[in-house]
Parts: structure tokens; C-alpha cells; sequence
């Protein structure tokens, strides 16, 4: 049999279970950490319950994926140990198919944490098609009250883990707890949760914007000013309604 014959009949097999997202839909990417509990608090032993170290490695991951990953990049958010993406709603890069979006992104981001972290990390993807506009920013919203109640959670747990608390006993009592309990159990340890950094309640963004920037032209010997992509990283973003418009004028 011909290679190109051959080639042809096993690539079937190798595409069968291809799926491309259709033009008209956005396309949202989130990874995620993978065992990073252990990584953040055994192997690297991050500051619990948020260390500006482990965010700024994130938000550095998030940045070379937007740069540098090849795909066009509306937005960038991360908390926790989650980044979300959203394309451009034109991207065509690899014809839109899932598998190589998600396993392109997963090596980026589990390359670039690694070297950046100095330890082995890796990164699941996946793919969130998403209908209309209504839903770009509904993701982002729920992506941002996710970090909310996990920064809750998360400041309780260990409050109670530093008291001496094992974790058994630390998780039983919060279990079935609510906001209004968590909140007050803060307060009543001189941590006000509102008072918190925002990028602990609410994660961060990351937008390019145009800005001007002087330049030098070598043949007119003379300094010109030039407009370029900038990447901006947000540690103060809205919420609400508000969130929703900044999504909004991205997408416009």
C-alpha cells in the first residue's frame, strides 16, 4: 500500500473523536491545576490561605499564554489555582478543534508554571463553548463568585487549621455553615472579609489596551510615537453589573 493511502486510512482513526467548535460560537478555555493542594502547601509550601507569590506565578502563566501561545486572547482571569480564557470571537487557529485547543494550552500553561515555579506542575484544559454574549458574561461572573466563596471558605478553614485544628475537624465545622456564619467567624478573629485584598475575593484580570509609546525611526534619525498592545494585569476588578460591562465592551 502507498504511504499517502495508508496515511489517509489510519488518520480515520487518529480524528475520530474530533470535535470543532462551530464559527458562531464564543469560546471560553479554562485549566486548572492539577493536585495543586499538594503542590501549593507540601512541595512548594505557599503561604495559606493566598500568597502573592503562587498569584503572581499565576498571573505570569496567564500572561504567556496570551502572549505567546498563538491564539488570539480577548481576556485573561485567574484565581485560585484556575486561569479562564476567552478568544476572540474570529480565532480559527488550528480550525477551532477541541483537542488541540485544549491539549496546546495545557502544555503551555504546564511548561511555563514549571519553569517559573521550579517544580514539576501540570495543568488540565477544557473547552467551554458558549451561545451568546449573555453567556460570555454570565462564565465570568460565575468564575468570580467561585473565587468569592472560596476565598470565604478558604480564610475560615485555615484560621481554624492555625488555631490547631486538624483538618477533619477544621472542615466539620464549617460543614453546612453560611455566609453569615463564615463572616462572623472572621470578625470575631479581628479579620474583617470585606477589608481583604480584592484579588483574594475577586481573582484578577488581564486585558491588552492600546497605549502610546515613543519610538526611535533609524532613518529619519528623529523620535516618533507609535501605538502598541500592552498587556495590563487588573488586581481590582469590578463586580456586579459592572463586571458585566467590562466583559461587554471586550467583546465589542
Amino acid at each position: 500500500m502507498k504511504f499517502d493511502d495508508f496515511d489517509k486510512q489510519m488518520r480515520v482513526y487518529e480524528e475520530s473523536l474530533d470535535q470543532c467548535i462551530i464559527p458562531d460560537m464564543y469560546i471560553a478555555v479554562r485549566l486548572d491545576g492539577r493536585s495543586f493542594t499538594r503542590l501549593t502547601k507540601e512541595v512548594c509550601k505557599f503561604e495559606a490561605p493566598f500568597d502573592p507569590v503562587f498569584r503572581d506565578l499565576m498571573v505570569d502563566t496567564t500572561k504567556h499564554l496570551m502572549e505567546e501561545s498563538g491564539f488570539q486572547i480577548l481576556y485573561g482571569y485567574t484565581q485560585s489555582d484556575e486561569i479562564s480564557l476567552l478568544f476572540a470571537r474570529d480565532e480559527t487557529t488550528f480550525s477551532r478543534k477541541v483537542r488541540k485547543i485544549n491539549t496546546s494550552l495545557a502544555g503551555e500553561a504546564s511548561a511555563k508554571f514549571s519553569m517559573a515555579s521550579g517544580t514539576l506542575a501540570t495543568f488540565d484544559c477544557r473547552v467551554v463553548p458558549l451561545p451568546n454574549a449573555d453567556r460570555v458574561c454570565d462564565y465570568f461572573r460565575w468564575r468570580q463568585e467561585d473565587a468569592h466563596r472560596n476565598a470565604l471558605n478558604s480564610w475560615c478553614y485555615w484560621t481554624l487549621r492555625k488555631e490547631g485544628k486538624t483538618v477533619r475537624q477544621a472542615s466539620k465545622e464549617l460543614e453546612g455553615k453560611g455566609t453569615s456564619f463564615k463572616n462572623e467567624f472572621l470578625f470575631q478573629r479581628g479579620i474583617n472579609f470585606n477589608d481583604l485584598p480584592n484579588w483574594q475575593k475577586r481573582g484578577s484580570g488581564l486585558v491588552f489596551r492600546e497605549v502610546e509609546t515613543e519610538g526611535f525611526n533609524p532613518l529619519t534619525k528623529e523620535k516618533v510615537m507609535t501605538i502598541r498592545r500592552k498587556l495590563f494585569v487588573d488586581y481590582e476588578l469590578e463586580i456586579g453589573d459592572k463586571y458585566n460591562e467590562f466583559i461587554r465592551g471586550l467583546i465589542r
